[in-house]
């Protein structure tokens, strides 16, 4: 109980380090989705509505890469930035430019697979109507991806949910430095490991408060969903 009073008073308090590995990893992890969710609902889309030579192939990699284990994209990340990489001169390892863009490669499939689940019904409602009207591709795409909004938006909270819980690849590459990669998950790892439960539990504390959100506002979103389709 005395672990659980302190942890709260940290979170009542606004401790100052509490609230910095907050927003790291809130802003690493909302940038990671930003950038996925912008390349990958236009290729989800593609890939959803056009038949051309390898979409197998990219349906089925991307399907396989949603359970892509992190410590794997973590070390493929570290070979390519590390000094002897092809991209350390860039000197993005142990950075958290590093974090986000091994959080982007985990989320991408995910985006893009539920987002061609999501096209797909629409592709064959509206292929008739859209080709009557001669829509252009970019006319194309924009129809389909604004009437599955709520459906792609939840894939891409999907994607945020593990991007926030992530530890494995991140710690790879961006070693858990003190004030400058420490996002909350590795805190929690590293903190608990040392004995210091009440920071652990603080921001394992936040940490279920912001999955509860993603969870509450995917359950939102769905329902609303539902609505637009039922009064559609």
């Amino acid at each position: 109980m005395q672990t659980f009073s302190e942890a709260w008073r940290l979170i009542s308090e606004a401790d100052a380090d509490l609230l910095a590995i907050v927003a790291l990893s809130l802003k690493v992890s909302l940038t990671a989705t930003m950038i996925a969710s912008l390349l990958a609902i236009p290729a989800g889309a593609i890939v959803g509505i056009w038949s051309f030579p390898g979409r197998r192939a990219i349906v089925v990699t991307a399907t396989s890469l949603m359970a892509l284990p992190p410590v794997v994209a973590g070390l493929m990340v570290y070979l390519l930035l590390s000094r002897s990489g092809p991209l350390g001169a860039l000197g993005l390892l142990f950075t958290p430019s590093a974090m986000i863009i091994v959080q982007t490669i985990l989320i991408f499939p995910i985006v893009l697979a539920l987002t061609r689940e999501a096209i797909l019904p629409l592709e064959r409602e509206y292929r008739f109507l859209i080709r009557a009207v001669d829509a252009g591709p970019a006319l194309h795409i924009t129809t389909l991806v604004w009437d599955a909004r709520f459906a792609i938006a939840t894939a891409v909270l999907a994607g945020f949910g593990r991007a926030i819980a992530e530890v494995g690849a991140v710690i790879i590459v961006g070693g858990n430095i003190n004030g400058v990669t420490r996002i909350m998950t590795t805190t929690i790892a590293l903190e608990t490991s040392k004995g210091n439960l009440e920071l652990a539990l603080a921001l394992g504390i936040i940490l279920i408060l912001i999955a509860l959100f993603i969870n509450a506002l995917t359950h939102a979103i769905v329902h609303l969903g539902t609505k637009y389709q039922v009064t559609r």
